[in-house]
């Protein structure tokens, strides 16, 4: 029989051996239950429909809903709370019996209505996909349960301990479901321990069935997107208020959905997008109003005040005095003096029981034992360390004291020694490894108080890391330490008349007391020997501790309640203490409680842990008698969830004699020591203060009591009245410490000789703390003695009552709204089921990200929840954090049990666990992050304005003075050159001049992979090869003048000889890149789309590549049988053509130029003989080639300026040509800058590929290459050959790497060319050299130049992209209204030059983006001439350098091309930018890709690192999209290296990316579905 417990509307299984889960109607659950093995069927196949009419069935009965619930619940049942009522239905909170509101569990009810009120408004968050490898990792036998060494704070997981308590018996999976209770509110504690001895009555079972109907229901779980099959058609929620209710499409099956460009997708990845967006489309808070300026027309939203926030209406304050200090006459003068008196008058008295981990007393030592010894200690501290001349400790010195928690009684030993000897204890922790979360900065705490000398205890000492030689390491950070070993028979006897000085307290320090900020740094509280002595007497008036009582001590004896009651109170009243150590509770929880028993124990000292772990272990104990008990202190009892394990604890234990007024929390501070403490009364009729406060009200610092809003309440208790002695008020939080008003919350301050007095060694901090002048509201202050801050956030209320909401540290300012960890964490605490992470391991923190505080939650996941599981508790805690406290969350991640990094009693490091989420090494399992409901504060959407005519533009220019932005190269009718070609129109006949006049020139030399050369070129022979191509195309091929020849050759000599045969024979050659051997499927269809669409009436090749058209792999891919005529030129005929073809026109076809964009378009363009000669001419002059240059070239011959330098440059201007083919460099990457040394080559090009290998590949080899005689110093051109913006970054590294080696920096540029004109700008040899500039990116969004500063925020640099051709004219227009454009303005580049290409060749035959594109004419000015449009955004910028003809140079600067830009928030980014942000997020970021898809920016990341990594990159580039771009990411996909697609040119292929993810072809590491 499963065991059941009601709680929090929960039924929860124990799960154990044997336990069939039988619960029906679960199934029917939008929850995806794993099923066995490795496929997990997806939901349940009952329709919403039927789903909702059986719930509703189901639940109908104990659903709030309204007046017929009553049938249900009648009135006279809502009586008070007893066991006996309790038993009979789990109730909901009803507005209307007063009593009800302040029991406690009303947080974890609240979540519950919360998370069924979202339910209503149904969310589907897509669930994020993750690569099986990753999910095997989080599997059970992945990981130990978190360790025993350091559990947490509040950890759940309790093992069964050796005595065989029922814990053990049960195993602990009973264990882990009774933790997962997370053991709230009165009533679900009685009716657990009643209905679970009754075994549980059929209606708990209908109930237990019901409840977890609703629960599974109340956050309807998102569809499983991840594994369809294709009967489920899949519900996609629409937003609320849409009355029409539409299923999405079935995905699974093939009916498709479209994309953004119309192409049909079939995919589930689509599916999941279509989620999110229809999730994103449901109605955000309202918008905001205002903006603040960003130094520029971007404006961030900033938060406004709402006019109908709670504003404190109440007086001011007065602040409240504690009761009188009343002086007995036996108290003793000082602390030592107490210990004096008693290690004299009742040596034999019991001072301290430490206990072994079986629970049996370990040792007993007694006040006499304690004198003695800690004489001894002072003894040898003051005269054994160091020489009589120079001792090493001194009065007033720091000591750090080491002792591990098992052992309490060397500690106080020590620190009772210290005391004697008038040295200063400073207690920490012992630093187990060299790099523990924090002891980094412990160790700086101890450098900053001079500490030298070390105690600690024997068995410490022998656990401590040694080095080989027996020396204990230097801790990381720590100063260099004498180890003293305190154990009495390592000391030396002090002599007879040796005696510690005993004074009178006075305002000497005592001890340090060691704090952690928020931050993580460490601060020394110092408390002098007065304030120590006034806490013990002000602790021991409220607490009224009487001689030789017995305390039980469950909390930490080396600072704060532990010490100040267990070490330093119980000595000044000659009290007994029972010491548990942390490792006795992990195996037994139920130990303090025993020993209360065992000892009739007066007093303990216990945190809310350890109440809800005595609970959690429970099981119905005869022998258990609290009655004993007078005060039960609850040190956390400031924590906004201590109050339910109070309540939980009170409703079990009453019944074995626990009284409710003897639980007594109280408030702390290590700055104010103890701030308030509930007293213990003998009155029982007299109920504890509870607070019911509006959680609204909190976030904006005011009190009110309830709210019309029932769900999101903070139900705080009392920590009892101000100490003894003591003033306290509270003052604003920030600003000047003004007193608050009696309903604001503000920070508490005290006054008292009993507080901390300084942060040790800095003055300024300890000024704004503990030197604190709390004024009135005019200005008066209250009171002329300092006050110290307390760090906690909270009110004085009614009968002086002290309540406190929340910590300074745990403070987080989101939009304005204050909200405190700690709640945030209580109601992800209050989030059922518990069973997928540890109850104690939660860390909430915030992290700035554009400009506000965005909230942080981390947890530690069980390693038997699964993916679903986890990720459905995931959104139930935003929804409930959303509904409870109206913020959102940024970011949830959950980690592998075990991983986050602790502190010595096993809490969570906060500031360590920050630093990883923000350095990325988390590794967490799960993440989801929801920057679309939280980021509030993006600028406002721009709106287009309407375009401005062209000719204001024009005007508006000319009367500001500012120039119309055009610019043209030299003017090729004025250049006197004896060029000879010039008068050849064709290139044909240049090649024949040249076969004549200079037949044993060398113009072609290809180079292998050795750097030899594998075969070369004269004249004659190039012409002789040229004929008989020409020869085998008329006869064998049968081909008239003017058909279409493809040729897909290698890189080569081959490639040259087929071109020019075919301009020989009259044909037209388009060349090809060769399909790849090992990638056939992929490459083939592109050289087969490519012959198709050039209507290629014949294919030349080599003849083994004809065999790889032909091969079966061939016919996977395409249709063989399609092929045209295939020509192997391996086989020539050995005759002459009767005649060379000689065109009749230069304007007609020269060749046509194909080319993949890279958004995935093919566009072939038309080049006529005329462009061709002239495009020839153009960087002939540009470069200066002449027949005795040579020129190296490392670039791809198949299109654009690398097809020109290959095949045509060296005919036309008679110049050798070093052809270097870019896959060689794979084997051998110093091919080509070897092959440039070893020629002396003074021009060289090449691609941004191969420089890129270049950078990467021989980076660290510079060196070698030196001694090989590598020397680049003759370069004096080395041109990149693209389509792109120059990336500058790779050219400058570039440079510097190979400065070395001798390469001039200014010989690095590129050139830019595209479609409509191939090459239009190229550096060349004389001229300025390449300008860079920086604009500001968030101007260039709103398409405008903005130039800055060099470093300025959002500086973008951008080079020059080469000056302009000769002959080419340039103009800067508006693509929208062709408007000619500014200097400095951006537009679109429009192109005037003989070598613009004559048009697309398409099958299509689209006459309009013909015109468009190749036949373009300004709207206003120059309306006569013919301009090619590019599609490139860019610049032109008048500059103070002067060209060779003496004129002003004018530089274009690229920006981007317009179809790569993407349009979000009517703001035009380019892919780019995003990139380069994201490839700095983190150290593992190869590569990035971004593109949009329906709206939504998806980044692409490569990862280079262990897929563990994955995870983190999620915030990191989330956060970085959102601080530089302002621009949500709406998915984030991880993927291995090398999937991202680059083409020849080096260019990402984004579109082919999209369509690969879409189609679900990545197989990504991680896809991650920003909410």
């Amino acid at each position: 029989m499963a065991r059941l417990h009601f709680g929090h509307g929960s039924c929860v299984d124990s799960g154990g051996p044997g336990t069939a889960r039988t619960k029906e109607g679960v199934s029917a659950g939008p929850l995806s239950c794993s099923g066995g093995g490795s496929s997990i069927p997806t939901v349940g196949d009952i329709t919403q429909k039927g789903y909702e009419k059986k719930r509703s069935k189901l639940i109908g009965a104990y659903l709030p809903q309204p007046p017929r619930v009553d049938q249900a619940l009648p009135p006279e049942r809502r009586a008070p709370v007893t066991p006996a009522s309790s038993t009979r239905y789990h109730r909901r909170r009803s507005s209307g019996s007063r009593d009800e509101r302040y029991r406690s569990d009303v947080h974890t009810e609240a979540v519950q209505a919360a998370l069924a009120k979202h339910k209503e408004r149904k969310m589907a968050v897509p669930m994020p996909s993750k690569r099986r490898s990753l999910v095997v990792q989080t599997s059970m036998d992945a990981y130990t349960p978190p360790d025993t060494s350091s559990g947490s704070e509040d950890e759940g997981s309790v093992q069964g301990d050796s005595q065989g308590t029922p814990t053990s018996s049960q195993g602990s999976i009973n264990m882990e479901h009774w933790i997962s209770q997370a053991i709230h509110g009165s009533t679900t504690s009685t009716t657990s321990s009643s209905s679970t001895q009754s075994g549980g009555s059929g209606a708990a079972h209908r109930l237990a069935d019901v409840m977890a109907q609703t629960h599974i229901e109340n956050h309807s779980a998102p569809p499983d997107v991840t594994t369809y099959t294709s009967e489920h058609p899949i519900q996609v929620e629409r937003p609320q208020g849409s009355t029409t209710s539409r299923t999405a499409p079935k995905y699974g099956n093939a009916e498709l959905m479209e994309t953004g460009d119309g192409v049909p997708v079939s995919s589930r990845v689509s599916a999941k997008i279509q989620q999110l967006v229809n999730t994103l489309k449901r109605p955000k808070r309202p918008p905001l109003r205002e903006f603040f300026v960003d130094d520029f027309e971007e404006l961030l939203e900033v938060q406004q005040p709402d006019p109908n926030q709670p504003k404190p209406e109440g007086a001011q304050m007065l602040a409240m005095r504690g009761e009188q200090l009343g002086v007995v006459t036996n108290w003793p003068p000082s602390l030592e003096a107490a210990l004096q008196r008693w290690g004299t008058i009742s040596p034999k008295a019991p001072c301290l029981t430490t206990m072994d981990t079986n629970g049996k007393p370990l040792y007993i030592l007694t006040y006499g034992k304690l004198w003695t010894r800690s004489m001894k200690v002072a003894y040898n501290i003051l005269h054994k360390l160091g020489t009589k001349q120079e001792p090493m400790v001194r009065p007033g010195d720091r000591v750090a004291l080491v002792f591990p928690n098992n052992d309490p009684a060397a500690s106080m030993v020590a620190f009772y020694g210290c005391l004697l000897a008038e040295v200063v204890p400073v207690p920490i922790e012992v630093p187990l490894t060299r790099k523990d979360a924090g002891s980094q900065q412990i160790g700086f705490l101890l450098g900053s108080c001079g500490v030298t000398v070390a105690l600690t205890s024997d068995a410490c000492h022998k656990g401590l890391p040694k080095s080989p030689t027996g020396e204990i390491p230097q801790f990381k950070g720590w100063p260099k330490l004498l180890w003293f070993v305190t154990e009495s028979k390592h000391l030396s006897k002090p002599p007879r008349d040796w005696f510690p000085h005993i004074k009178d307290a006075n305002n000497d320090t005592a001890y340090i007391e060691y704090k952690t900020c928020k931050d993580g740094s460490v601060l020394g509280v110092t408390v002098t020997r007065i304030a120590l002595l006034t806490h013990c007497q002000a602790l021991t008036q409220a607490c009224g501790y009487t001689e030789a009582e017995t305390i039980v001590n469950v909390l930490d004896f080396k600072k704060d309640v532990g010490l100040w009651h267990g070490i330093l109170t119980s000595v000044m009243n000659m009290m007994h203490v029972i010491s548990i150590p942390y490792s006795l509770m992990k195996v037994n929880p139920l130990s303090w409680i025993q020993k209360v028993c065992q000892y009739k124990a007066k007093v303990a000292c216990v945190k809310s842990r350890d109440m809800h772990w005595a609970l959690v272990a429970h099981r119905d104990q005869r022998d258990i008698n609290l009655s004993s008990l007078r005060m039960l202190i609850v040190a956390d009892g400031a924590n906004p969830w201590s109050i339910s394990s109070c309540d939980a604890f009170l409703n079990v234990f009453q019944s074995k004699g626990l009284r409710q007024e003897v639980i007594c929390p109280c408030a702390s501070s290590p700055e104010a020591l103890t701030v308030a403490i509930r007293r213990p009364t003998d009155d029982s009729n007299q109920p504890p203060g509870r607070g019911v406060l509006s959680m609204h009200g909190l976030t904006y610092g005011v009190i009110r009591v309830d709210s019309e809003e029932k769900l999101s309440v903070l139900t705080v208790q009392d920590v009892g009245l101000v100490m003894p002695g003591a003033i306290m008020c509270s003052v604003k939080p920030d600003g000047i410490p003004q007193l608050c008003r009696t309903d604001e919350i503000g920070e508490l301050c005290v006054c008292a000789i009993a507080t901390g007095t300084s942060y040790y060694g800095l003055s300024g901090m300890t000024k704004n703390t503990f030197e604190v002048f709390p004024v009135t509201s005019s200005g008066a202050p209250v009171s002329e003695y300092p006050f110290v801050r307390t760090g906690l956030l909270g009110f004085v209320g009614p009968g002086g009552l002290v309540f406190v909401v929340g910590k300074m540290d745990g403070l987080m300012v989101v939009s304005g709204r204050r909200h405190n960890a700690d709640d945030i964490v209580a109601t992800a605490l209050a989030v059922e089921p518990m069973k997928f992470v540890y109850r104690g391991r939660i860390a909430v923190f915030s992290v700035t990200v554009l400009h506000d505080e965005r909230i942080v939650i981390v947890a530690e996941q069980r390693p038997d929840s699964t993916e679903e599981d986890s990720f459905q508790w995931m959104s139930r805690v935003l929804q409930a954090i959303d509904s409870i406290h109206q913020v959102g969350v940024y970011c949830l991640a959950l980690v592998p049990a075990n991983t986050l990094p602790k502190t010595p009693l096993g809490g969570i490091h906060l500031s360590e666990t920050k630093q990883l989420f923000l350095e990325g090494s988390l590794h967490p399992c799960n993440v989801l992050m929801c920057p679309h409901t939280c980021v509030t504060n993006l600028p406002k959407p721009r709106q287009k304005q309407p375009e401005i005519g062209p000719a204001s533009v024009m005007v508006g220019n000319l009367v500001s003075g500012k120039r119309i932005a055009q610019a043209s190269g030299r003017d090729l009718g004025q250049i006197e050159d004896n060029d000879q070609a010039r008068k050849f129109l064709f290139l044909s006949e240049v090649l024949q001049w040249r076969a004549q006049t200079t037949p044993d020139h060398v113009l072609y030399t290809l180079l292998n992979c050795r750097g030899t050369i594998a075969s070369s070129l004269t004249c004659v022979q190039l012409h002789k090869r040229a004929e008989k191509i020409a020869v085998m195309l008329m006869e064998r091929g049968h081909l008239q003048d003017g058909d279409h020849v493809a040729l897909v050759y290698p890189p080569g000599i081959d490639l040259i000889a087929a071109f020019y045969g075919c301009l020989y024979a009259g044909c037209v050659p388009i060349t090809v890149r060769p399909p790849h051997p090992q990638n056939i499927a992929t490459t083939l269809p592109t050289v087969k789309m490519i012959v198709e669409v050039s209507r290629s009436a014949c294919l030349m090749t080599t003849q083994l590549i004809c065999k790889l058209l032909r091969s079966r792999e061939a016919a996977a891919a395409v249709d063989v049988r399609a092929w045209p005529p295939i020509l192997d030129t391996d086989d020539l005929p050995k005759k002459r053509p009767a005649q060379i073809y000689k065109p009749s026109n230069p304007d007609t076809l020269a060749y046509l130029d194909f080319s993949v964009s890279t958004t995935g378009m093919l566009a072939g363009v038309k080049m006529s003989h005329a462009a061709t000669s002239a495009f020839c001419r153009s960087i002939k002059l540009q470069c200066e080639l002449y027949p005795s240059r040579e020129v190296a070239i490392c670039l791809d011959p198949y299109c654009g300026l690398g097809f020109v330098l290959w095949c045509l440059c060296s005919v036309y201007s008679g110049h050798q040509s070093i052809l270097i083919p870019p896959s060689e460099l794979e084997t051998n990457p110093a091919l080509w800058l070897l092959a440039v040394s070893q020629y002396k080559v003074r021009d060289t090009f090449c691609s941004y590929s191969v420089m890129e290998l270049c950078t990467k590949g021989l980076g660290s080899q510079t060196d070698s290459l030196k001694a090989r005689g590598l020397d680049l110093s003759r370069v004096r051109t080395c041109v990149v050959v693209a389509e792109e913006r120059p990336r500058i970054a790779l050219t400058q590294s570039f440079s510097k790497l190979f400065k070395d080696l001798g390469l001039h920096p200014r010989a690095v540029s590129t050139s830019f060319g595209c479609r409509v004109n191939l090459a239009i700008c190229l550096q060349g040899t004389s001229g300025p050299d390449p300008t860079t500039v920086y604009v500001d990116m968030r101007a260039l969004r709103h398409d405008r130049v903005r130039l800055v500063e060099r470093g300025s925020p959002h500086s973008l640099p951008l080079m020059e992209s080469g000056k302009i051709l000769p002959g080419v004219r340039i103009i800067i227009a508006n693509p929208e209204t062709k408007g000619p454009l500014g200097d400095s303005h951006l537009g679109e580049i429009w192109v005037h030059s003989a070598h613009n290409a004559s048009g697309y060749f398409t099958i299509y035959g689209d006459e309009s983006l013909q015109s468009d594109h190749f036949n373009s004419r300004l709207s206003f000015g120059d309306t006569q001439t013919v301009w090619a449009r590019t599609g490139y955004l860019g610049f032109l910028r008048r500059t103070e350098l002067t060209d060779a003809n003496g004129e002003r140079h004018d530089a274009l600067y690229v920006v981007g091309a317009l179809d790569e830009a993407m349009e979000l928030r009517g703001m035009r980014y380019h892919p780019i930018d995003i990139e380069t942000s994201v490839i700095r997020a983190h150290k593992s970021v190869t590569e990035c890709a971004v593109f949009t898809w329906t709206n939504l920016l998806v980044v692409v990341v490569e990862l280079d690192g262990s897929e563990q990594e994955a995870l983190d990159l999620v915030p990191l580039v989330t956060n970085v999209v959102l601080e530089e771009h302002y621009l949500v990411v709406g998915v984030v996909v991880v993927v291995d290296i090398g999937v991202i697609p680059i083409n020849s040119r080096g260019e990402k292929q984004r579109m082919h990316l999209r369509d690969g993810f879409l189609a679900d072809q990545l197989d990504p590491i991680y896809v991650a579905y920003n909410m």
